[in-house]
């Protein structure tokens, strides 16, 4: 009988925000994933993201991930089973640096806006939680 996998402290640098997989059902979906996140906007905007693609988080739970991000960290970012089956992949985004944690489903093709305006704090998270559709999920401005 094997162990379970434990999970590493999550890599947290002052411009890049952690991109963790936590779903291995599906290969080709995770790629098509990958396209989408590292498509730059039509103005040329690219979210700066570390990709972390480790069974070792398989299946974490949002809390479990929240809880190794470093304290510095403001961001992670899930790309769970939801996000790798429903349409536009919707990332599960996650606040960590503030006295709560809070959840926000942002589509790949949008995780730039997201990543860059609350990371350089252009923006506030409220912001985007009002500008997210009835789903609960962030489609763009």
């Amino acid at each position: 009988m094997h162990e379970p996998l434990t999970p590493a402290p999550l890599p947290c640098h002052k411009h890049t925000t952690p991109l963790v997989r936590t779903s291995f059902s599906d290969e080709r979906s995770w790629q098509t994933l990958l396209v989408h996140v590292g498509t730059p906007s039509e103005d040329d905007f690219l979210a700066n993201v570390d990709i972390v693609d480790d069974v070792a988080y398989a299946d974490c739970s949002p809390e479990r991930i929240a809880g190794l991000t470093p304290p510095e960290g403001r961001l992670v970012v899930i790309a769970d089973e939801h996000a790798l089956t429903a349409p536009g992949n919707p990332l599960l985004v996650v606040r960590t640096g503030s006295a709560r944690t809070a959840e926000l489903r942002v589509v790949a093709s949008e995780l730039w806006s997201i990543e860059n305006n609350l990371t350089c704090a252009n923006m506030d998270w409220d912001e985007f939680v009002e500008a997210a559709d009835e789903d609960g999920v962030f489609r763009g401005f």
